[in-house]
């Protein structure tokens, strides 16, 4: 439970039609194996300590004092569990039947939460029996406890962020569930205990309302519905369980009785997407009060969860080509409206022959296409200087040949010696003036090319180095429009690999060429060879790690240290904890400082759930310290 995670399960047990002591003791033998696989929250099917297909039965006073000595059997030989449960039960009130969850933990009855809605249409008949949840609950004596029977949540005491509810089955599917009242009360975590009966087609529908609301709510979601022994007369049931976390599904099964699924929830996720999310509001709510309290031991979730290594780009590749497409079209949709806008016919790039500057070019290259403008008023200009090598230089201008885009040279080296001469420079000593120096040489020449011609200069750098502030101020930082500002770098590359994917010869093997060239800002001399000398991820840190890092801290608020942990699970035997450890310190460091470049970064187009524009997603002020992000990233 340690950094927010919590184990989670949904169980379906072999139902015994009618036998409440066979059906409590298949309970508790499950619950034992929860426990031992280190589940804190079980969540079971809907009136499991006695079947849901007995119709009329549950009007027999037998079987009603049968499920109450069940599970106050249950109760009692889970004691020593440290989980709480959810449990399945008809519970008799007066003249009235509910249809409850009962909710269990270390020997007490926390609470009865009985079923809202209750269908008596189709298959379902459940109104000749039961009764619709009371609009106040109340408490009654039940299992040799006094508990209370009304809707509400169940607070963790060693965890007060954890707050737990349920609905059951019918609930989920009506227009306005009783999890939409919960969550907005506070529960983040929605149990359902279902009985729900196979039809064509009806999986795939009831797959998309748990992952919707789950992710409607920002929840976690775990729906538990019955299975083998429930009666077949007319209906069929494969014990269909889910578990998800904000729309995504973390585990599911079907078709399988006498086992559970289990999925690492993370708590902490979910309260920073409600906290980042102005609309969702929290309330307190008379309709759903706290009515109990629950205590867990704090221990260290030993992770089942996994984690992408590359979390901005699809795990599933089948969508990642679509994805593509997507972003792609997103780019130059943006690029479209800022030329028209600017009534600006040509754009002007500087083309190195390198990842960002490709992407940009081919995206601008497709917004002239989308535009019916000529490609040749796409002016790609490559600016040899002190760093450039013969590879990038050859492979921007084979790009621009085979696409049929203007091409221009112009070498730097006289410009940059002529102002290290009128600055003072020894033009020897390759120190940031003298890189700084090359980078805001190409970025005049950029923008008065782009005068001449009547165009827009467009920006290359992507997210990661503007996370970074791996880009020289008023240099390559500074563009008319910045199409790759919202592309993190392990996303660039998979974007540029789409482009090769889809091209012809001689564009294809360039753009092959370029996926398998070093990331490099090309400023200090290449080495004796021609190859190049300055490789960004010697200096700054490989890319997937920051990337791996500025997503859960800009997406999630995560602090340094649960990053850490995530990280040497997701990137074990690639980079060791000395060497995550490291670059995670210099992201803070680097993060923190250079905001100042982000304070005043080119307009460019958001295209994920996270992007650092000054004037949308991320505000923070340039002189913020750090102190206490780099105490806790030193502290693992």
């Amino acid at each position: 439970m340690q950094d927010g995670f919590i184990r989670i399960a949904a169980g379906v047990t072999e139902i015994a039609l009618g036998d409440c002591a066979a059906n409590a003791e298949r309970i508790t033998a499950m619950a034992r194996e929860m426990n031992e696989a280190g589940v804190k929250l079980a969540v079971f099917s809907e009136l499991g300590i006695t079947g849901y297909t007995l119709e009329d039965l549950f009007l027999q006073q037998t079987l009603l004092s049968a499920a109450e000595k069940a599970l106050a059997r249950v109760v009692k030989e889970t004691s020593s569990l440290d989980m709480l449960m959810a449990v399945g039960v008809p519970v008799p009130v007066g003249c009235s039947l509910y249809n409850c969850a009962a909710f269990i933990s270390k020997g007490k009855l926390l609470a009865l939460v009985p079923k809202t809605h209750i269908p008596t249409y189709s298959e379902f008949y459940e109104g000749r029996r039961f009764s619709a949840s009371p609009d106040k609950g109340f408490f009654i004596e039940y299992a040799g406890q006094k508990v209370y029977l009304g809707q509400g949540m169940l607070r963790c005491s060693d965890m007060p962020e954890l707050v737990v509810a349920a609905e059951i089955c019918e609930d989920a599917w009506v227009p306005c569930p009783p999890s939409v009242g919960l969550a907005q009360a506070g529960a983040n975590v929605i149990c359902n205990l279902s009985c729900s009966n196979e039809l064509i087609g009806k999986s795939e529908y009831r797959r998309s309302i748990i992952k919707g609301l789950s992710g409607s709510l920002v929840c976690a979601y775990a729906y538990c519905s019955a299975g083998d022994g429930e009666s077949t007369t007319d209906l069929v049931f494969s014990g269909h369980c889910m578990i998800c976390e904000n729309a995504s599904m973390l585990a599911q099964q079907r078709w399988s009785t006498g086992t559970f699924i289990t999925a690492d929830i993370d708590i902490q996720r979910i309260n920073a997407d409600r906290r980042r999310m102005s609309t969702f509001k929290s309330v307190p709510s008379e309709q759903y009060p706290m009515i109990g309290e629950f205590s867990l031991a704090i221990t260290e979730t030993k992770l089942e969860r996994r984690f992408s290594p590359t979390p901005f780009v699809p795990s599933d590749k089948a969508n990642l080509e679509e994805r593509c497409k997507e972003i792609i079209h997103i780019q130059s949709a943006g690029l479209q409206r800022r030329l028209k806008g600017a009534h600006a016919d040509h754009a002007v790039i500087g083309l190195s022959g390198g990842l960002d500057s490709t992407l940009a070019y081919l995206v601008t290259v497709d917004a002239f296409k989308n535009l019916g403008l000529p490609p040749e008023n796409v002016v790609a200009l490559t600016m040899p200087c002190f760093g450039t090598t013969s590879r990038t230089k050859s492979n921007a201008q084979k790009m621009a040949e085979a696409i049929g885009t203007s091409f221009k040279e112009v070498d730097i080296h006289a410009a940059v010696q002529q102002h290290f001469a009128d600055i003072g420079h020894d033009g020897v000593t390759t120190d940031v003036t003298y890189e700084n120096s090359q980078a805001r040489m190409r970025t005049l020449i950029l923008m008065n090319t782009a005068n001449k011609c009547g165009g827009l200069v467009i920006g290359t750098g992507d997210l990661s180095e503007l996370a970074l502030g791996w880009a020289t101020y008023n240099g390559d930082h500074m563009s008319m429009y910045g199409v790759n500002a919202g592309v993190p770098k392990t996303l660039v590359r998979y974007l540029v690999g789409y482009f090769a994917s889809v091209s012809e010869e001689p564009l294809k093997s360039v753009l092959y060429d370029v996926l398998d060239t070093p990331v490099s800002p090309e400023l200090l001399p290449p080495e004796e060879n021609g190859e190049i000398a300055q490789r960004t991820e010697d200096i700054v840190g490989p890319y997937e790690l920051h990337d791996f890092f500025m997503y859960y801290i800009m997406r999630f608020g995560f602090p340094p240290h649960k990053i850490y942990r995530i990280a040497l699970q997701t990137f074990e035997g690639k980079y060791s904890p000395e060497v995550i450890k490291k670059w995670l310190i210099n992201f803070v460091r680097r993060f923190f400082t250079q905001q100042f470049k982000r304070s005043c970064l080119p307009d460019g187009p958001k295209v994920g759930s996270a992007a650092i524009s000054p004037r949308g997603d991320w505000r923070m002020p340039s002189d913020a310290l750090y102190a206490e992000w780099l105490r806790d990233a030193e502290s693992v």
